[in-house]
């Protein structure tokens, strides 16, 4: 077996059970693993620390597949993982047709993701999406595939390894059906009472931003006779609620006329009155002044932008783009207004967001109070010593 040996005090961080060593803990590697291959790792003293996948290529060098010496990474391993994260799902998630099955780390399968969606056509289909990121779960791909389908039941499995975080595990990007049928042009999943088509080949991520199930049904139900704002609408998942929840009028902004496209489908879908949704294909920041600018005002907006610091080197302009936005949100609402925002920038932490925030709202000259911290929902667990797993918050706010 391949041994990884960290440097003298670098097991720290794996005896709190954090899932990741980076390359500069590394003392020597003995043996030649290749990438995605499973290794044996050792405190300086000869310890054993973990079993993980050594990725060659990337900063973070080891991934943990176990803390139990005794346990060996094999195929039955991963359909132990597979059906225990399965039985989360069925346990704490229920009445939704898209649900994320698989969440890397969270589930003991660093690198992986997996979104599981049951079409409200009847026909039982069903569709897996897989995002590979990591070459541990790369070099396991057959097995994880194998161990997904009999897990579920769902025999068809597409993948969407589009990412660019594959190049840093010395990966292409790539895409396609693992096994199966290739999935349609669209799937119709239900959630939350509104069905939403679901383009899964070529979507956001897998097709549809599971993450936000949950908050989706809090504008829904405080969107009842509102004018609503949703800004970077996609495919318009806020703005279905907001409809759905009963707004007297919702206006959505994002500059991909296709996904406007499939939002108005969604309108259509779910036999909603099309003349209470305007869609707007604009940039979302000069659209946001103009809208002060005019004068327009808003019951409800919801600002839930594209990841603005993909890394720690961008946070700083990732900061002045988040108060951009929500300085505009908050001039737009009418006092007694309802501020949804959200942050997917895993380098911006929760602290500082409400501190972006709450410069906007002082620049605004309004008080707002936070009612509710948001976040991903229960499909979205995080690990108390993986604190890099909460990428998306959130704050629900009042204008006093």
């Amino acid at each position: 077996m391949n041994t990884v040996t960290l440097k003298p005090s670098k097991e720290k961080s794996l005896l709190r059970r954090h899932p990741w060593v980076y390359a500069n803990a590394i003392e020597h590697v003995e043996g030649k693993p290749a990438s995605g291959a499973t290794v044996v790792v050792r405190a300086h003293d000869g310890r054993f620390l973990a079993r993980a996948a050594y990725s060659p290529h990337s900063q973070i060098r080891l991934r943990v597949w176990s803390f139990d010496e005794s346990e060996p990474i094999d195929h039955a391993f991963f359909k132990r993982r597979v059906q225990r994260a399965f039985a989360h799902r069925q346990a704490f998630v229920r009445d939704t047709g898209a649900v994320r099955l698989i969440f890397g780390e969270a589930d003991g399968l660093p690198g992986l993701v997996v979104d599981y969606y049951t079409e409200d056509s009847g026909a039982g289909r069903g569709q897996l999406v897989c995002q590979f990121m990591a070459a541990g779960v790369e070099a396991w791909k057959q097995a994880i595939v194998a161990a997904l389908v009999g897990a579920t039941g769902c025999p068809n499995v597409y993948e969407r390894s589009d990412v660019s975080i594959r190049e840093k595990e010395g990966l292409e990007q790539t895409t396609g059906v693992l096994t199966g049928d290739a999935p349609p042009e669209t799937l119709i999943a239900r959630e939350n009472g509104v069905r939403y088509h679901v383009d899964v080949r070529t979507g956001h991520k897998t097709g549809f931003y599971v993450d936000q199930r949950d908050n989706r049904a809090l504008v829904q139900t405080y969107a009842s006779g509102r004018e609503v704002l949703n800004c970077f609408c996609y495919t318009g998942g806020f703005s279905l609620a907001a409809l759905g929840g009963g707004a007297k009028r919702v206006v959505s902004i994002d500059s991909s006329g296709e996904a406007l496209a499939l939002a108005r489908a969604n309108v259509e879908a779910n036999g909603f009155d099309a003349s209470r949704a305007e869609w707007l294909d604009a940039d979302a920041f000069r659209t946001l002044r103009r809208l002060v600018d005019e004068g327009e005002r808003f019951d409800l907006v919801v600002l839930d932008p594209p990841k603005f610091a993909p890394a720690r080197e961008h946070v700083d302009r990732a900061a002045r783009a988040y108060k951009d936005i929500n300085l505009s949100g908050f001039r737009l609402l009418r006092p007694g207004g309802l501020l949804f925002t959200y942050s997917c920038s895993g380098a911006i932490d929760a602290d500082l967001f409400q501190k972006i925030v709450a410069g906007a709202a002082a620049d605004a000259r309004v008080d707002a109070r936070i009612l509710k911290r948001l976040g991903a929902g229960l499909d979205h667990p995080l690990l108390a010593a993986f604190p890099e797993g909460e990428y998306l918050k959130g704050l629900l706010l009042q204008i006093v």
